[in-house]
């Protein structure tokens, strides 16, 4: 491999570890939820918000990510990040009450916000166009191997937590099993930090500042001498045709010549959220125990959910500069429709009836005269069984042993359940979920790119924001079924949207793309 090769690979992977965080900090909140649901007595509003505060913040903090990194640069926007994932770390996992768990999430989430944003953006700016989808993706593999460790870290803790090793006794993790899942983000965040200053600064943003000799300098390193001056040459004459405005207004997005990338890219980023792929990564053990396999068995099989993630993303970074970017997306968006019908109708075909024998086994906390009063009766949904379990039981009892009551009660088909998620999740991720960000890194002009990115990762983070907090209701209102239903509705129609409009971008240089994309 040559040299600028290897620079390029390190310094993209370097750059996408805030995508680690990003993915670790957002997921690792899918095995707390359990905990601190009875621990702060949360209704399901509240628990919504426990998981969605991080992305409110995450979504404000796009809006000034973009002209911020472009005032101070992309690698000093993302120092900050880094530092901003420690603290929050450190504050979860000693947060005494909701409220304080509440703001040190939403503190991670501006670090989130600004990653998120940053990553791409800074790669794009420094690879080759003919490496850039497959670099860029880095920061997408890196978000999922972020959620795949959380889902790990989180079953570890959980089945160290029943362990009765002195040394587990005295650190804790049984007793406070969460605040161990939020603190470990504390190590990879300081790495972060550290090894940012061994990276570069974006050539782009150096000429944007005046700093010529300085960004040739990088683009040599990242390029041969002929491809590297080439580079800078069309970097400059896009900067000195009109494209090279300093402070661009928000109202500059929607003029004539930006209308086209402008709908793709809020479409594309409206779609990577609507069809609840963080629904199932951040509730995913709340999921799974809604099919009736039990808590520990929940924590294993959303390690096959990271899993799942991280191998076809992996797919997706091999095959971005070969297929493209379109036909990736056709195919995913197709499968994320059919998982999703298929998740319905498993859960749709499942009843709830708890016998004699059942009720005799449920645990000491369980008020088991009150459970004999339904006994042998049959509930052809969940939404009708929690119900009369809350009627009957009292919702604090309810929430502490719903896995178990549901477990009990269940009869379905939790291998079509399964196959429904994790189809899902390879759909996801082998299309919209890496090529969100490649898209957005190439249909903007180098001129507002900062700022349209901003507005539509804001629009994506809002999306999700709305998703995160209502899925507990949605749960408890229109029930697994129902919910993921509307999920395989909106992801038919996703496929419709990306056939019509989306263009395909692969090959093709950033000034290349501003020529052909904005009249």
């Amino acid at each position: 491999m040559k040299k600028n090769q290897l620079f390029t690979i390190r310094v993209a992977l370097t750059v996408a570890l805030g995508g680690f965080l990003m993915g670790f900090d957002a997921s690792v909140i899918s095995g707390v939820v359990k905990f601190i649901e009875p621990q702060f007595d949360l209704t399901k509003i509240q628990l919504g918000w426990s998981v969605s505060s991080l992305t409110l913040m995450a979504t404000l903090a796009m809006l000034v990510s973009g002209p911020i990194s472009d005032r101070l640069g992309r690698r000093t926007v993302l120092k900050y990040a880094a530092i901003l994932f420690t603290l929050s770390a450190v504050g979860s996992a000693l947060a005494p009450s909701f409220a304080f768990l509440v703001i040190a999430r939403m503190l991670g989430g501006i670090g989130v916000g600004a990653s998120l944003i940053i990553a791409p953006v800074f790669i794009a700016e420094i690879s080759p166009p003919e490496r850039r989808g497959r670099l860029v993706s880095f920061n997408q593999l890196n978000i999922v191997l972020g959620i795949s460790v959380a889902f790990f870290t989180n079953y570890l803790i959980v089945r160290l937590g029943s362990s009765e090793a002195s040394w587990v006794q005295t650190l804790g993790i049984g007793e406070h099993n969460w605040r161990w899942m939020l603190g470990l983000e504390t190590l990879p965040a300081i790495f972060y930090f550290f090894a940012l200053f061994s990276v570069p600064r974006s050539p782009r943003w150096l000429m944007m500042k005046g700093k010529f000799d300085e960004a040739m300098v990088v683009l040599k390193r990242a390029n041969m001498d002929e491809a590297a001056e080439l580079e800078f040459k069309n970097i400059k004459a896009s900067m000195e045709s009109g494209s090279d405005k300093r402070k661009v207004p928000l109202m500059e997005l929607f003029k004539p010549a930006l209308r086209l990338v402008l709908l793709i890219g809020l479409g594309v980023a409206v779609l990577q959220q609507i069809t609840g792929i963080n629904s199932v990564f951040f509730y995913a053990p709340m999921i799974f125990e809604q099919s009736g396999i039990g808590t520990d068995a929940a924590f294993s099989q959303a390690i096959l959910v990271g899993l799942t993630n991280l191998v076809f993303t992996v797919v997706a970074i091999l095959f971005i500069d070969k297929l493209g970017r379109k036909a990736l997306l056709g195919i995913g968006m197709a499968g994320i429709a059919i998982f999703m019908f298929v998740l319905a109708a498993g859960f749709n075909s499942a009843t709830y009836t708890l016998s004699g024998e059942t009720i005799e086994a449920m645990s000491e906390g369980i008020e088991k005269e009150a459970l004999y009063t339904i006994q042998d009766d049959v509930y052809n949904s969940d939404v009708k069984y929690k119900e009369k379990l809350s009627e009957i039981l009292g919702p604090s009892t309810l929430k502490e042993y719903e896995s178990e009551l549901i477990a009990g009660a269940i009869d379905s088909n939790p291998w079509l359940i399964l196959i429904g998620i994790l189809g899902f999740v390879a759909s996801f991720a082998v299309s919209i979920g890496p090529v969100m960000w490649v898209l957005f890194s190439e249909l903007f002009p180098n001129w507002i790119r900062g700022l349209a990115i901003s507005f539509v990762g804001f629009i994506n983070s809002l999306v999700s924001f709305s998703v995160q907090l209502v899925f507990p209701w949605e749960l408890a209102t229109l029930g697994t079924a129902g919910t993921f239903l509307i999920y395989g509705i909106f992801g038919a129609l996703g496929l419709v949207f990306v056939l019509i409009m989306v263009p395909e971008t692969k090959g093709k240089s950033l000034e290349e793309l501003e020529k052909i994309l904005v009249k």
